[in-house]
């Protein structure tokens, strides 16, 4: 794909010479090139004007007070570059560190709930553009028959008895999910996957990076995402705590909201098994993915199953 890469340079105004230098290979791949990064979009994931979406929700976003996210670059096409049928965007560099699993997580929590409180408070208000559409993070998107990320039921060293196991919690799951419905004082335009990748840190504190995944989803589903990969942690009931802290410092946080939280969690640990099992080409499935992955998920089914996972209850 570099190929690809070195042609749209002159697009954004790049000599063809610009050293290219790969970041990730996630959903997309992320390039360094020069002045800009530039993210070469999965084929068959996101259309046109779901990009295009996007990118006008982060344009709204950069003058937003306490909050600073990654800036969009146009080039001569616009903000949506297609070569070969592939689409492509550009951004301006953030200088910083992506956020660690071994970092002092407590440290940035707090003001990761204030970040994501000044998104949700946004997204209420804005009045979004004409055409705009972003994909539906639900209970139908994410287990149903035909999931945004794949089916988990593909994961690996998945065994018949823990297909039974995650059957039964996830059809807990769903309708627990449904209960809580998706009227918008519960539902809404969400970043979606604030993990820690997506978080880069300088010494004036955190960057919101990558809303190749906002849509319309739970608004407590961003802390869910936040805790990605770590849902293991023991430092989790903190950090849950943490974040809400820093939530209700600029927004509100219903009891109701609040006891969804396990729930969001099991959901965004259900997803992320079956993503790492159907990218399985990614970098991140690389490090992450196989069947330790799932049996740590098949333990947190029996939790929810349990009791809830109610140490996960702020």
């Amino acid at each position: 794909m570099s190929d690809l890469i070195v042609r749209a340079l002159p697009l954004y105004g790049l000599p063809s010479d610009t050293p290219l230098t790969l970041l990730n290979r996630s959903e997309n791949e992320t390039w360094r090139a020069g002045d800009l990064v530039i993210r070469l979009h999965r084929q068959g994931y996101h259309t046109r004007a779901e990009i295009a979406s996007e990118l006008a929700w982060l344009t709204a976003l950069q003058d937003l007070p306490g909050l600073r996210a990654v800036k969009p670059v146009a080039g001569t096409q616009g903000l949506v570059t297609e070569l070969d049928g592939r689409f492509l965007v550009a951004f301006a560099p953030i200088e910083g560190q992506e956020l660690q699993p071994g970092d002092d997580l407590a440290r940035y929590f707090g003001p990761l709930g204030e970040i994501t409180a000044r998104l949700h408070l946004h997204a209420r208000s804005w009045t979004q553009p004409p055409g705009f559409t972003r994909k539906r993070w639900n209970a139908e998107t994410i287990l149903g028959p035909r999931p945004h990320w794949g089916d988990w039921r593909q994961a690996q060293g998945l065994d018949a008895n823990g297909t039974r196991l995650l059957t039964r919690a996830t059809e807990v799951l769903a309708n627990s999910l449904r209960a809580y419905g998706t009227g918008p004082d519960v539902f809404g335009l969400i970043h979606a996957d604030l993990r820690l990748a997506n978080l880069m840190v300088d010494d004036q504190g955190l960057w919101a990076i990558d809303f190749d995944d906002c849509g319309l989803g739970w608004w407590a589903y961003d802390l869910a995402s936040a805790l990605s990969f770590i849902e293991t942690d023991p430092r989790l009931p903190d950090l849950v705590a943490r974040w809400c802290d820093g939530y209700i410092r600029i927004a509100s946080l219903r009891p109701e909201d609040r006891a969804m939280i396990p729930a969001l969690v099991f959901l965004r640990r259900v997803l992320l098994t079956a993503w790492l099992a159907t990218r399985a080409d990614s970098d991140t499935a690389q490090a992450l993915g196989g069947p330790s992955y799932t049996a740590d998920t098949l333990a947190l089914a029996e939790g929810f199953l349990t009791d809830g996972l109610a140490r996960f209850r702020p």
